[in-house]
């Protein structure tokens, strides 16, 4: 839904009833993510891709048909044995797709949760979709407050609700959205009702030091990959917001320093391409002893044995040392910034997803792999 939020927000605001179709589960190799959205207007405009056009001829249909009735609805959409051309995924891959009424008067949270999703602030959006409740019954989720109820009116909604809340608070810890399965009144070892956790945590950061022209293609990269980039060098001269007009903050400290006292969490990458000790060294003493989910240094392998050797120096073990990817990126033969930035990209998405950084052409089996 970010990827369409100014768009729809503006909807809501004018008071319009729109179809929001949604991707809630996915089997095989589906094109697009859980969480994937398309929006379509009382008046037609469409907003967003759920399948990347496999089915969106057929979910616009179903959307106009749900503004019109004002009743969500979950439809599968799959491959055709007889007729692979047929309203389907001609990949062979299955999506579950919810599509629902939004409005003032269907979500009336939904403002709120537009203002937090685009001040990065976390928030989850919890919708009944499968089981003995109302499929389309909703709760969202702030780290210290809730708004609505998926099971409105029954007794045993506060059980439930509760037990959806401290699922979706812990998703949202991990950048994670998926579904979650439960008894009706909240317990988890069953599994009569499902629910889609939609959730929207602030989006991970990348600290790129080193006021470099490689430093610029990364800020660039990083960006396009949904990343709240940082770009920190010593060196006021060269780090300059003009510079590095992709970042969302240029930083004028010592690496080291700025680090030690960052907010750096399982889900941050950090990109060290100063290729000088008395920067990379102290600064890889930090960042090796965070819990950084991606580190990476720039150099030769010269470089990268020197500067091994002061690390150990320093105090860092094996096991620390280990987590450091140097030379950065995957093995694409780059030179250029643009390159070396795509080279690196290519790392983050392989350690995301856990793909084996192999040619297609000379794997088998799934294209898409479960996340890493």
């Amino acid at each position: 839904m970010r990827d369409v939020l100014d768009e729809i927000a503006g909807w809501y605001e004018g008071g319009e009833t729109f179809g929001l179709a949604t991707v809630v589960d996915t089997f095989r190799s589906a094109p697009r993510p859980p969480g994937a959205a398309m929006a379509v207007s009382a008046s037609g405009e469409v907003a967003g891709s759920v399948s990347g056009g496999c089915v969106e001829g057929a979910v616009y249909e179903l959307a106009r048909s749900v503004i019109e009735s004002g009743t969500p609805v979950i439809q599968r959409y799959g491959v055709s044995d007889d007729d692979a051309f047929a309203v389907g995924l001609t990949c062979g891959g299955i999506l579950d797709i919810l599509v629902e009424p939004v409005g003032p008067a269907t979500f009336p949270e939904f403002g709120e949760v537009a203002r937090s999703i685009a001040a990065h602030e976390p928030v989850a959006v919890a919708t009944v979709v499968t089981g003995p409740g109302e499929i389309g019954a909703r709760r969202v989720i702030w780290p210290d407050r809730a708004a609505g109820s998926l099971a409105p009116g029954a007794p045993y909604a506060a059980r439930l609700d509760g037990a959806v809340d401290d699922d979706a608070r812990g998703m949202l810890a991990q950048g994670l959205t998926g579904r979650r399965h439960y008894g009706r009144e909240g317990e988890r070892r069953l599994d009569e009702l499902a629910v889609f956790v939609h959730g929207f945590a602030p989006p991970p950061r990348l600290l790129v030091f080193g006021a470099i022209d490689f430093a610029a293609a990364v800020a660039r990269v990083g960006k396009f990959l949904g990343y709240q980039v940082t770009v920190c060098d010593a060196r006021g001269v060269f780090a300059t917001p003009k510079r590095f007009p992709d970042a969302d903050e240029v930083v004028v400290r010592w690496p080291h320093k700025f680090l030690d006292e960052a907010v750096v969490d399982e889900r941050t990458a950090i990109c060290v391409l100063t290729h000088d000790p008395k920067f990379d060294v102290p600064l890889l003493e930090v960042a090796l002893r965070t819990p950084a989910g991606y580190i990476g240094a720039m150099g030769s392998r010269r470089t990268h044995d020197d500067r091994l050797s002061r690390l150990r120096e320093a105090g860092l073990t094996d096991a620390e040392l280990a987590r450091l990817r140097s030379p950065i990126g995957l093995d694409l033969g780059a030179r250029t910034p643009e390159e070396t930035a795509v080279s690196i990209a290519a790392e983050l998405i392989q350690l995301r997803w856990g793909g084996s950084g192999r040619p297609l052409t000379d794997t088998t089996g799934r294209i898409h792999g479960e996340a890493g």
